[in-house]
């Protein structure tokens, strides 16, 4: 009996029968009481500890079995009651002090020589469920000391199982501290770990997994791998290895395979530890053991969000490692910043000068109407009607623009006619280029210089309203870029035609990824059957293409948009292919888009992007990269279709450097690979991450817009700034004209609400550009619904904000190599000039009192599907911080909800469930964020669109192509038209519906990010421990009553009904 052992004239006697009389049951049914009697123990036996003595060691073994008796009859209680509440006591123990109680009974036990093998038995049973509750267990257990009477326990009793199994598992979460890690190893704790491990037995497996465990942990220390090298331990690791895998036929003992694989992994962390491994034959032993797959392959769980970019390196308002949602350290818990206060930074009368960019708002038009038509009908054909040289970067200087075609020519390439293959050839030859002969459909004699035979443009204009071969050679003149590109893609000079059919996500077979893993480590097994050949290399500025005998393919990027710098043959039919970084910049390799020719028909070809950076990607749930095919464009189809098979992207065992991975060591480089054929010979073809959308396809949509304007229609064209490259931003204007001149249309086209919209931050979200043109369409159209949004608002739009980024084939930075989407909380008018001067026109508004109702930045988003919104909300931000605050701080206009809630039920691609409206410290710099906080517009977004697909609505289960986005383009201009009719109500109970809406979803996961934009995704990866999981999203909003109310809206129109699910 325990009561007997304890001295009669003790406190604690009269404490313990009181909790010996309850049992489970009752300690569950009055955990208060339990609690209050536990704690007054815990309390007697701390403050006399340090008074007791080895002579009452009988005191303390049945006192520490009765504690650990009761403690499980807790835990089973609970499993019966409730698994969540699993472990709530031994969390209620370590806050009362126990952790530090149970370590000086066992310091104290200790000193009996012998230690009473059942009280130690007792004692470390008892911590090894207390450990991984105390955050601060390791520390406490080196500065009690502890860790040496565990060590020294476990050398006494190597052979003794009972005791040793408890002693490994307190020494398994003792090493998780990586102080205690390097003394253990100092100790000899990792040479004792090596005796116990032992070749495959059906006996003790249990005792080795928990040792494989705690080496494993060892091994994470650098000084403890260095031991294990120096003490020749890997070829033993090897051999155990192989031994448990040729005998655990039946796969019952995985755990302890893979303990072996992890303590290799850690001691391969090293450089020392790569070069044993490989000494001892690693590669073939593990390549040869791994016959049979015994991993699952990639498995999309759910994308209903997947993706939330963590940049996982800064991706775009738009983003690794896990992240708690509901206590993430980066959501913005200041509430004097929360609450958005108008600063406009800089005093009216530097402010001034941009009045000159919204003369609508003080336009009279008593001068004849049709004079400023005349002027508009006049502009340059190259899309602006002003430029404003700059100079201490505001604009000051008003000129015409007129192109200089001289100065911009390109040398090799003769662009006043139709595209000249000849010039193209004997640029290309051995360049990336095919000679084409009447193989390619086009006939007549060769010129004089014999440079081939002149393409036969096919007729693009009865499928391309908006697209113009011609128009477009002659914008590609006025463009500049840094390597000066001398030639035209086929793709942007054929143009792109939508195509008809439909294009599902990719069904990935199971083992794909994992065969193509085998194919890269066979490279390392087998290095004499690589053939290692540099075919394309920008590197070589003279001659970046590398002569051939005609057996390799041909590679070429010199173009706008383009990105590959390099191309290395390493089989017969398999190429490795390196992206370059962001100009002025050492990483985001994303984005690429390259030339390929060369080829035989019907042959499969393996090509892979080695040097990818961010850690998953929509390529391994669907998502297919884009060709284009110059023959098939010749046959009348231009267009880029979906492609490839076997695609995977997947860590390799290539190092960046700490530089180009933000200072962090150890991470590696990731791969896309994926393999296609070509159906045509003598064919040129391209392949993109994304359909392609040039600055020079901008100003050539902007010139054949110009064309559709009517009467009716204002549309003025500027130019904001020019950007570092030399390169125009273009900024338009749109709304209707006023029926007349009279005072009262005047004064209604003065006052019509702004709306201020840009896109194109980031030069590899595509996608963006692609939205923007649906939009633009939209606005242009002569629809009732288009003339009605007209009418009801003026629009402020910068199409592309990086026109640079975009030219020189960049995928997030300006030339200055910064993210601009970064910027806007401070720009520099030398180095950002297009942010400086967008956020000066909104600092204009905001002096005017003429805000924008709606602020909205397109944006495209790599690894998740749908689209989406990011807004700004205090509320919703106070929620998912669990900051105190009081009501007022509270308050906040709803209205923030709505245009994503009529996006949600108008357009089929849209996703409520992915939308967030937290504001992040990381944040505070984009453009929705310091549009939100600093001009106060409270309609302030980042829509993101998928560059993979959707897996809701209408196009569940499709890859989204340039249609849908200039879909969500027009449905974006749809809702910003019943966003009018409720905001012109004097009724806002729809607003205050909304409440019930936020209050049933506050709890939903949001989007965070680390280093960039992207939120975590849902999936994980089966070759790394490093995927980014994230909560699932609920699945369903509740519906708003912004359109159940006939009164507040109008029925929905016909086209608009097609477009709903």
């Amino acid at each position: 009996m325990l009561m007997s052992s304890v001295p009669s004239n003790s406190r604690v006697l009269m404490l313990l029968g009181q909790l010996e009389r309850m049992n489970g049951e009752a300690m569950v049914k009055d955990v208060e009481t339990a609690r209050q009697v536990t704690a007054k123990i815990l309390h007697l036996i701390q403050t006399q500890g340090e008074k007791m003595h080895t002579s009452f060691i009988p005191w303390y073994f049945p006192l520490v079995k009765f504690i650990a008796g009761k403690m499980d009859a807790l835990i089973e209680t609970k499993v019966k009651k409730k698994k969540k509440k699993l472990g709530r006591r031994v969390g209620v123990f370590v806050s009362k002090g126990g952790t530090g109680i149970l370590f000086q009974i066992l310091i104290t036990a200790s000193k009996e020589l012998p230690p009473s093998e059942e009280l130690m038995l007792q004692l470390h049973s008892l911590l090894a469920k207390v450990g991984p509750k105390d955050r601060k267990f390791g520390v406490k257990a080196r500065l009690s000391g502890a860790l040496n009477v565990t060590v020294n326990l476990m050398k006494q009793n190597l052979q003794n199982t009972k005791l040793l199994l408890p002693c490994l598992q307190v020494l398994r979460v003792y090493s998780t501290n990586s102080v205690n890690a390097i003394s253990l190893g100092k100790n000899g704790v990792v040479e004792l770990m090596f005796k116990i491990t032992a070749p495959y037995s059906k006996k003790n497996t249990s005792l080795l997994k928990v040792a494989l465990d705690a080496l494993g942990a060892l091994l994470k220390s650098k000084t403890n791998a260095r031991r294990a090298v120096d003490g020749k331990h890997v070829p033993v690791l090897l051999a155990l290895y192989l031994d448990w895998h040729r005998n655990d036929n039946r796969h019952r003992h995985m755990l302890i395979r893979k303990g072996l694989l992890v303590c290799l992994r850690n001691i391969t962390n090293l450089k020392l530890g790569r070069k044993a491994f490989i000494e001892a034959d690693g590669m073939r032993i593990l390549y040869n053991s791994s016959t049979v797959s015994e991993m699952d392959d990639v498995v999309d769980e759910s994308d209903d969000n997947e993706e939330t970019e963590g940049d996982t390196e800064n991706d775009t308002e738009n983003e690794e490692d896990e992240k708690d949602r509901c206590t993430n350290d980066d959501i913005e818990t200041d509430l004097n910043k929360l609450h958005p206060k108008k600063s406009p930074g800089r005093p009216y009368e530097e402010l001034r000068v941009y009045e000159r960019f919204f003369v609508e708002l003080s336009e009279d038009f008593q001068v004849s109407v049709y004079i400023k038509e005349n002027l508009l009908k006049h502009t340059s054909k190259h899309g602006f009607i002003q430029d404003y040289s700059q100079e201490d970067g505001n604009p000051t200087k008003e000129q015409q623009a007129q192109p200089s075609p001289s100065a911009h020519a390109l040398t090799t390439l003769e662009l006043d006619s139709p595209l000249l293959l000849g010039g193209i050839a004997s640029r290309r030859v051995g360049g990336g280029g095919s000679n084409w002969g009447s193989d390619c459909g086009s006939e007549g004699p060769e010129d004089e210089g014999g440079e081939g035979a002149v393409l036969e443009v096919p007729d693009t204009a009865l499928l391309l309203s908006l697209h113009d071969p011609d128009l477009y050679v002659e914008m590609v003149k006025g463009t500049h870029s840094v390597p000066q590109y001398a030639e035209v893609a086929y793709p942007d000079y054929f143009g792109h035609v939508a195509p008809t059919f439909r294009e599902p996500l990719l069904e990935r077979l199971y083992g794909v990824q994992r065969s193509k893993i085998f194919q890269d480590i066979e490279r390392l097994i087998h290095p004499n059957d690589i053939l290692d050949k540099v075919v394309y290399d920008l590197d070589i500025p003279s001659c970046p293409v590398i002569e051939d005998d005609g057996e390799s393919l041909k590679f070429n990027s010199q173009f706008e948009s383009g990105n590959l710098r390099k191309a290395v043959q390493v089989r017969k039919y398999e190429y490795d292919l390196v992206l370059n970084s962001d100009i002025n910049s050492n990483h985001y390799h994303q984005w690429f888009y390259f030339e390929v020719s060369g080829m035989r028909v019907g042959t499969t070809y393996r090509l892979n992007i080695i040097n990818c950076e961010k850690s998953n990607s929509q390529f391994n749930y669907g998502m297919q990269v884009l060709m284009y095919s110059v023959q098939e464009a010749i046959s009348g189809r231009p267009r880029w279709v979906r492609t490839g098979t076997d695609i995977c992207y997947y860590k390799n065992h290539f190092a960046r450097s700490a530089i180009a991975a933000g200072g962090q060591k150890g991470k590696s480089y990731y791969t896309l690979t994926f393999s296609t054929s070509f159906s045509h010979k003598d064919d040129v073809c391209y392949f993109a991450y994304h359909y392609p959308y040039t600055y020079s396809t901008l100003k050539m949509h902007l010139s054949k817009l110009e064309a559709l304007r009517t009467p009716q229609i204002y549309l003025r064209q500027d130019v904001l700034c020019e950007t570092l490259g030399g390169n125009s931003c273009p900024l338009l204007t749109i709304t209707a004209m006023p029926e007349s001149n009279s005072n009262d249309h005047i004064c209604q086209f003065r006052n019509r609400p702004l709306i201020f919209l840009s896109a194109r931050v980031h030069p590899g979200e595509t996608n963006a550009s692609w939205v923007m043109k649906g939009t633009l369409e939209f606005l242009m159209g002569t629809s009732p619904l288009a003339a009605s949004l007209r009418e009801a608002y003026i629009f402020k739009i910068v199409p592309m904000l990086n026109p640079d980024g975009v030219v020189n084939g960049n995928h997030r930075c300006s030339l200055s190599g910064e993210d601009l989407n970064r910027q806007w909380q401070n720009p520099n008018p030398e180095l950002h000039p297009t942010i400086y001067h967008t956020k000066s026109l909104l600092q204009y508004l905001a002096h005017i009192q003429r805000a924008p109702l709606v602020f909205c930045d397109y944006h495209g988003h790599s690894r998740k599907k749908n689209v989406f919104m990011y807004g700004c909300s205090v509320k919703e931000t106070v929620w998912q911080s669990n900051i105190s605050a009081t009501s007022s701080d509270l308050q906040e206009d709803l209205g923030y909800r709505a245009l994503p809630k009529i996006l949600s039920q108008i357009a089929p691609a849209f996703s409520m469930a992915s939308c967030s409206f937290v504001v992040e410290r990381s944040k505070e710099s984009t453009a929705r964020v310091v549009v939100w906080r600093e001009i106060g517009v409270q309609r302030s977004y980042t829509m993101e669109s998928t560059l993979c697909g959707c897996d809701q609505g209408k196009y569940k289960g499709l890859q989204i192509g340039t249609r849908e986005l200039e879909e969500m383009g027009a449905q974006f201009c749809v809702a910003l038209l019943r966003l009018k009719r409720l905001t012109g109500l004097r009724n806002h109970q729809h607003l205050l519906d909304l409440e019930s809406d936020i209050i049933g979803t506050h709890s939903c996961p949001t989007t965070y990010v680390m280093e960039e934009d992207e939120p975590s995704f849902l999936e994980a990866i089966d070759y790394s421990a490093e995927s980014n999981d994230e909560d699932a999203e609920p699945e369903n909003e509740h519906i708003s009553e912004v359109h159940k109310n006939p009164d507040h809206l109008d029925q929905l129109s016909d086209s608009e009904t097609n477009h709903r699910d």
